[in-house]
C-alpha cells in the first residue's frame, strides 16, 4: 500500500518543508500540493520542498493547461525533477471553470486540452520533437527542449466525471481522482479500468492514488468539526452523483451555503452539518479511521492519498496517520 498527503496553497512555504520533513519521518510515499488560482505557486512551494527533504516523491495537484502553457508546464517539470533528483510527479487535468472564469479564460474542450497536453508533454519529456497540429495545441516543429531531459516524468491526472477518468487509464501514469464519499471509488474504478482495457494497458502499473478529504485527532469532536468546515464550504458545489450516494441533495446544503456565503457565519453552517453529511470525509481518531480505510483496501485501492483539512492540528495529524494508520497497513 502507497500513502502520500495533499495539500492546499494556502499556507506559508515554511509550513510545507516542515510538513514534508515529517511525512518523509513517518512513511509516506509522496507530498502533493495544489496550485488554486490566486494562492501561492505550488511549483515555488515543491522547489522548497524538495530542497528541503530525500525521498518522498513530490507532485502538483494539479496544473491545467490553460493558466500554464504545457510548453511551460514541460520546463516547469523538467526543472522540479532535476532539483529532487527524480522524485517529481507532474499532475494535471482541465482546471475549475469557475476559478477561470475570474480571469475571463474560457474552458474549451477540457478533454481534448488534457489529451493533446499529455501526448505533447510526453514527446518533450522524451527530448523529441512535439510538433501538434490538433483542436487545443498547435505547434510548430521548433517545439523541443532545449536541455536534456533526464527521464520522461510520471503524468497523473486529476478527475471525477467519468470520460477524464477513462483517461486516466487510457493515457496517464497515475491518477488523482477525488472520492467524495471514500466509498465512490467502486464507481470510479470501472471508468478507469475501461479506459486502460480500451488501451491495452495492464491497470497494475498505474498508480491510482484514492484521494479522500480525512480529519485525524484524538479528540473526535475536533476532528469532526475541522471536516465540518471544509463541507460548509464545499457541500453544495458537490455533483447530484456523489450527493446521491450519501443519500443527499442540492436542498440539503441550502441553509449552510446561506450561511457561509450570505451571513458570513461559519460557525452556524458548521452547526447544521449532519452526521449523514460528514461521511463525505472520514473523521476521528485512528482506530475509527480504520474502518473505512479497510473498506478501501479490500475494494482494490493500493494507493490511500489524504487531503485536507487533514485535522484541527495538521503537525499533529501527519504523526498520527504516519505513525498508526501506515503501520496497521503495513503490517
Amino acid at each position: 500500500m502507497k500513502f502520500s498527503l495533499r495539500f492546499n496553497n494556502d499556507h506559508t512555504v515554511n509550513d510545507y518543508i516542515r510538513w514534508a520533513k515529517l511525512a518523509e519521518s513517518v512513511g509516506f510515499d509522496q507530498f502533493w500540493v495544489s496550485d488554486d488560482l490566486l494562492f501561492r505557486s505550488a511549483p515555488i512551494i515543491l522547489t522548497a520542498v524538495a530542497l528541503a527533504t530525500q525521498k518522498i516523491e513530490i507532485g502538483t495537484c494539479i496544473l491545467n493547461p490553460y493558466t500554464i502553457n504545457p510548453a511551460e508546464m514541460a520546463m516547469l517539470a523538467a526543472t522540479l525533477d532535476e532539483v529532487s533528483n527524480g522524485r517529481f510527479n507532474l499532475g494535471l487535468s482541465s482546471g475549475a471553470s469557475d476559478f477561470l472564469n475570474w480571469i475571463d479564460i474560457p474552458v474549451r474542450k477540457p478533454r481534448t486540452a488534457v489529451v493533446e497536453t499529455i501526448s505533447a508533454l510526453n514527446k518533450l519529456l522524451s527530448n523529441e520533437r512535439a510538433t501538434t497540429n490538433g483542436e487545443f495545441l498547435r505547434w510548430s516543429d521548433e517545439v523541443y527542449m532545449r536541455f536534456p531531459v533526464v527521464r520522461r516524468i510520471p503524468i497523473y491526472i486529476g478527475a471525477m466525471s467519468p470520460k477524464m477518468l477513462e483517461e486516466i487509464g487510457r493515457i496517464a501514469d497515475g491518477g488523482l481522482p477525488l472520492l467524495f464519499p471514500p466509498e465512490h471509488y467502486r464507481n470510479v474504478m470501472p471508468h478507469i479500468v475501461a479506459g486502460a482495457q480500451a488501451a491495452n494497458r495492464d491497470i497494475d502499473q498505474l498508480d491510482i492514488a484514492a484521494c479522500i478529504w480525512c480529519s485525524i485527532s484524538n479528540d473526535k469532536h475536533r476532528a469532526e468539526d475541522a471536516l465540518k468546515e471544509k463541507i460548509a464550504y464545499y457541500g453544495h458545489a458537490m455533483s447530484d452523483t456523489i450527493l446521491a450516494e450519501l443519500g443527499l441533495t442540492h436542498n440539503d446544503f441550502k441553509s449552510i451555503e446561506h450561511a457561509v456565503m450570505k451571513e458570513n457565519n461559519i460557525e452556524k453552517a458548521k452547526s447544521l452539518v449532519t452526521e449523514q453529511m460528514l461521511k463525505i470525509g472520514i473523521a476521528g481518531t485512528a482506530k475509527e479511521l480504520i474502518p473505512r480505510l479497510e473498506a478501501l483496501a479490500h475494494a482494490g485501492a493500493r494507493h490511500i492519498s489524504f487531503g485536507p483539512p487533514l485535522g484541527p492540528n495538521i503537525d499533529e495529524a501527519i504523526l498520527a496517520l504516519g505513525r498508526e494508520i501506515i503501520p496497521h497497513f503495513n503490517n
